[in-house]
C-alpha cells in the first residue's frame, strides 16, 4: 500500500472528516524543498477522498511570522523592519528596496508560489495566519496560553532541553514601531496585553485583533485546535525528539483540542550540496523545475519516497531517472498482466500505481493519459542531433515509439526538452555535439589497436542494416574479431563522435545519424 493511503487508513480510525495542512512562512523565495511539504499533506488529502471520507486541505501562510533579518536580496532599508510581522512590511522592488506599491512582502513572495502549485495540481484553501488573529480565532487560545504559562514553560523546557527566560511570556505584543522584538509584558487583563517596548512607549494589545501573536511552538499547537487538523507533516528541524511537534503535542491538548498524530519528512536535497535553503542560496524554484519536465515528475518524485528518506535532487541525472522510471512504470501498468507477475511484484505494482495515481495534476485522471511512450534519455539525444520537430517526430515513426502525428503531451515534453538542453541544468554527460572530423582530443586518446577496430567497423557499417540493435552487434563483432575489449571499443566511439570518454548509448547516437556522415567520419581516423 502507498503511503499516502496507508495514511488515509488510520485517519479513518480518528473520524470521518479531515482536515490536512501544511504551512509556510513567505520570508523569501521558495524552492522544490518546500514542495515536499506541500505535496506529502496535498497527497494524504486525496487519499482520503479516494476511501471516501470527508477531507479539506488547507494551507496555512506564516504571515504574522517577523521578518527576521536583512536577507542578501534586501536592501539595508529592511533593517527598521526586523521583528516587524511580514504581512505588514512593503514587497521589495527590483533593488531590493521598500515599495508599498507591490503590496506585501508576504504575498509578494506567495503570489508566484501559488501560481506554480496550481500548475502541480495542488489547489489548497488559502489560510493568512495575520487574517486568523486579526477575527479572532487566536483569542481563547491565547487567553488559556497566558492563563496557563507555567505550565507552557514546563513543557518547553522539559521536552526541548532549552531554559526560558524569567521574563518569557506567551504571548508577543507588537510595539509601537510595528515590531515584536524587545516588547516587555507588563499586565495582562482579559483581553488585554500592557507591554513597554524597546523605545520606552507603553501600549495594550487586544487579544482578539491582530495585534500580537503566539510564539512559534504555541502558535502550531493552537491553529491544529483552530482548524481542526487531523494530519500535517513536518520537516525533520520540527520533527526531531524535543522539537516544536514534541512540545505542540501536550500545548494542543492543554489549549483543550486533540493535536494530529506525530508525521515526520526528510528533507529534499541538492547532490553534493546539502539541504536546500533560500536563505543560503542552495534552491531550485518550482517554476524553473516546471520549465524542464512535466508537472507529473515533480509530483511523482515525492510520491515514490516514503517520507521518511530525505530525496537527493538535482535538475540533472536525477531528473532523467525519475523522468525515464515515471514512463517504464507506466509502461509496466499497461503491458504487463497480473496474472504474469509473482506476488511480490504485485504488491509492489499497488505501491507503484498509488504513486502513479497520486502524481496526476487532476484527482481522477488516468495516469495512462500521460504516458509519452518515449524515455527522456532517448528524446533528449533526438533534441540534440535534430534540430527540426519533423526529424524527431520521423525518427520516432521509423522506431515505432509513434504511429503517426505525436500527442499533444509528446510535443509539449519536446518543448521542456529543448529548453532543458539549452539551459544550465542539462547534465554534461548527457550533452551532445557530433563531430565531423577526428579532433585533437580525440586523437590523443585513440590507440593504434583501436584505429584497427575503426576500420573494422566501417567496413561493416557500409553493409549492414542501419538499425541499433544491429549496429550494436556491430561494434561487439568489430571488437571481438580485432580482440579489443568491448569498453575500450565503445570508448574509441565516444572519442570520435562526440570528443568526450562517456555519453548516451552510442549505437542509439550512431542510428539517428545518416550512414554516410558515420562513414566519413571514420574515415577521418586512417
Amino acid at each position: 500500500m502507498h503511503w499516502a493511503d496507508h495514511t488515509a487508513q488510520t485517519l479513518k480510525e480518528r473520524g470521518e472528516s479531515q482536515v490536512c495542512a501544511s504551512g509556510i512562512t513567505p520570508s523569501g523565495e521558495f524552492h522544490i524543498g518546500h514542495i515536499r511539504e506541500i505535496l506529502s499533506a496535498e497527497m494524504i488529502h486525496r487519499a482520503c477522498l479516494d476511501i471516501g471520507l470527508k477531507s479539506k486541505y488547507i494551507f496555512i501562510v506564516d504571515s504574522m511570522d517577523p521578518l527576521r533579518r536583512v536577507y542578501d536580496f534586501l536592501s539595508p532599508s529592511y533593517q527598521k523592519y526586523i521583528g516587524v510581522p511580514l504581512a505588514f512590511i512593503p514587497a521589495p522592488d527590483s533593488n531590493g528596496e521598500p515599495d508599498k506599491k507591490r503590496g506585501s512582502y508576504a504575498e509578494y513572495f506567495l503570489n508566484p508560489f501559488l501560481t506554480s502549485l496550481e500548475r502541480i495540481g495542488v489547489i489548497p484553501e488559502i489560510v493568512m495566519n495575520h487574517e486568523v488573529y486579526a477575527q479572532g480565532k487566536f483569542a481563547s487560545k491565547i487567553d488559556i496560553a497566558i492563563n496557563k504559562k507555567e505550565e507552557i514553560r514546563e513543557i518547553i523546557e522539559n521536552i526541548s532541553g532549552r531554559e526560558l527566560p524569567v521574563d518569557w511570556f506567551p504571548y508577543s505584543p507588537i510595539g509601537s514601531d510595528g515590531s515584536m522584538d524587545g516588547v516587555k509584558v507588563t499586565k495582562y487583563e482579559k483581553p488585554y496585553v500592557y507591554w513597554i517596548d524597546k523605545n520606552g512607549v507603553e501600549g495594550i494589545s487586544d487579544i482578539n485583533k491582530a495585534e500580537g501573536k503566539l510564539p512559534w511552538r504555541i502558535d502550531w499547537a493552537a491553529r491544529w485546535g483552530i482548524h481542526n487538523i487531523t494530519s500535517e507533516p513536518a520537516g525533520k528541524d520540527h520533527g526531531s525528539a524535543g522539537g516544536s511537534y514534541d512540545t505542540g503535542i501536550p500545548i494542543c491538548r492543554l489549549l483543550g483540542s486533540e493535536p494530529p498524530k506525530k508525521m515526520v519528512y526528510e528533507w529534499i536535497q541538492i547532490k553534493g550540496m546539502g539541504p536546500m535553503s533560500s536563505s543560503k542560496g542552495v534552491t531550485i524554484g518550482p517554476v524553473e523545475a516546471l520549465e524542464l519536465v512535466p508537472p507529473q515528475i515533480l509530483r511523482y518524485i515525492i510520491a515514490r519516497s516514503k517520507v521518511n528518506r530525505h530525496i537527493d535532487f538535482d535538475t540533472g541525472d536525477t531528473l532523467f531517472e525519475m523522468a525515464d522510471e515515471y514512463e517504464r512504470l507506466l509502461s509496466e501498468s499497461i503491458n504487463v498482466r497480473d496474472e504474469e507477475m509473482t506476488r511480490r511484484q504485485r504488491i509492489a505494482k499497488e505501491t507503484n500505481n498509488g504513486a502513479l495515481r497520486l502524481s496526476q495534476i487532476k484527482r481522477g485522471d488516468n495516469p495512462k493519459d500521460s504516458w509519452a511512450g518515449v524515455s527522456f534519455r532517448h528524446l533528449a539525444l533526438l533534441a540534440q542531433i535534430k534540430n527540426d520537430d519533423d526529424d524527431v517526430w520521423k525518427s520516432l515513426q521509423k522506431s515505432g515509439h509513434i504511429e503517426d502525428k505525436p500527442a499533444k503531451i509528446l510535443q509539449v515534453r519536446l518543448e521542456r526538452m529543448r529548453n532543458w538542453i539549452n539551459g544550465p541544468h542539462f547534465p554534461e554527460d548527457s550533452k551532445i555535439k557530433i563531430q565531423k572530423e577526428l579532433s585533437t582530443l580525440a586523437s590523443e586518446n585513440i590507440t593504434s589497436h583501436q584505429i584497427k577496430f575503426i576500420y573494422n567497423l566501417k567496413n561493416k557499417f557500409i553493409i549492414c542494416e542501419w538499425d541499433e540493435n544491429v549496429i550494436n552487434n556491430q561494434i561487439r563483432d568489430s571488437a571481438k574479431e580485432v580482440d579489443l575489449k568491448i569498453k575500450d571499443a565503445y570508448l574509441a566511439l565516444y572519442w570520435l563522435l562526440i570528443n568526450k570518454n562517456k555519453g548516451p548509448k552510442i549505437a542509439a547516437i550512431i542510428s539517428e545519424l545518416q550512414r554516410n556522415d558515420i562513414i566519413k567520419i571514420f574515415e577521418t581516423v586512417f
